[in-house]
């Protein structure tokens, strides 16, 4: 009832108000083109078009259906290249959860612009998670890959993992903040009279970490880096940043870095994907990160040059994947 070829005609008659400009348009005599509107309006017992001596325009069902066949045209046109890509074994959709700590909208955006040019017909979905959070949604949700999971051991034999680097911490708070007056080691005394600014774990399943509080210390938890970062800035409480982020605002002379008691260790951070959902698409992501290319350099930011080298990163890649 809906033949293409018809649904093209009406399409172009809409567009042009005009049965003549769409048959010169169509190279098709307007007898032809009026057969074929006529035919369609027939089979779908509708008005289509109002006509007038001078022009043509949609009725409300013409302008429905103008939409609609724009979409279908589209999904069919596109068919053919989806098949060939599944039969190659590239995914229709393929969702990445990235750590907040290697987080970017800027990395996202070139590594999603990479991809969608070099597989136009999968469906790429980005979530951002904390901590544990990575974790719990490639074991527990239907994620295929994580760029940034928590240490460098699987937690289930049906993830594969590489190693990133890890990410170093330091003790920030803001350049006039009141703890500045005393000397390091700060004592934990003194620590304890401030808030500790957190971000807060998003694992619904595993165990959440709590980043750092000592016994006793306020504790302030908010959504992200950006937010904590802010807070610090405002001088609003004291905690631990990444190193790589904190640096050009103590530089600065924003932010001020001291040393307590008991230092953060650097946290290791892995990439990680499905064994059992790596269709091509996975795999080219990994084999990225395998070669350092461009297209996922923002991701790396967090980790110096001569680190991520030593991590050797994806070592073993092309052999699992």
């Amino acid at each position: 009832m809906l033949d293409p070829e018809i649904l093209r005609t009406f399409i172009v008659v809409a567009e042009t108000a005009s049965f003549s400009k769409a048959a010169d348009k169509l190279c098709k005599t307007t007898a032809t083109i009026s057969y074929r509107i006529k035919l369609l309006e027939e089979n779908t017992g509708v008005a289509l078009l109002q006509r007038t001596t001078r022009s043509v325009s949609l009725t409300p069902a013409g302008m429905h259906l103008l939409e609609q066949a724009r979409e279908w045209l589209s999904w069919i046109d596109s068919m053919p290249g989806k098949l060939r890509q599944i039969n190659d074994g590239v995914e229709r959709q393929v969702n990445i959860v990235v750590n907040n700590l290697v987080y970017s909208s800027a990395a996202v955006t070139q590594l999603l612009a990479w991809l969608t040019h070099r597989y136009p017909v999968t469906q790429f979905n980005f979530s951002r998670q904390i901590f544990m959070g990575v974790w719990d949604a490639m074991l527990h949700d239907d994620f295929s890959l994580a760029i940034g999971v928590t240490g460098t051991e699987s937690l289930a034999e049906t993830i594969a993992i590489a190693p990133l680097g890890e990410v170093e911490w330091l003790f920030v708070m803001a350049a006039d903040h009141p703890l500045r007056q005393h000397a390091d080691p700060l004592t934990e005394s003194h620590l304890r009279q401030y808030p500790a600014i957190n971000v807060e774990d998003s694992a619904r399943k595993l165990t959440r970490r709590v980043a750092w509080r000592l016994s006793g210390q306020k504790e302030i938890l908010v959504p992200d880096l950006e937010t904590k970062i802010a807070a610090h800035l405002a001088g609003i409480g004291i905690g631990f940043l990444p190193a790589a982020l904190c640096q050009p605002l103590i530089a600065q002379g924003v932010l001020l870095s001291r040393t307590i008691p008991t230092m953060r260790a650097p946290s290791p951070l892995s990439l990680a994907w499905r064994k059992d959902l790596s269709g091509s698409a996975v795999q080219e992501i990994v084999r990225l990160f395998h070669h350092s290319r461009q297209e996922i350099a923002g991701f790396l930011s967090p980790f110096n040059a001569a680190q991520y080298k030593e991590a050797g990163c994806c070592g073993s890649i092309i052999n699992t994947v």
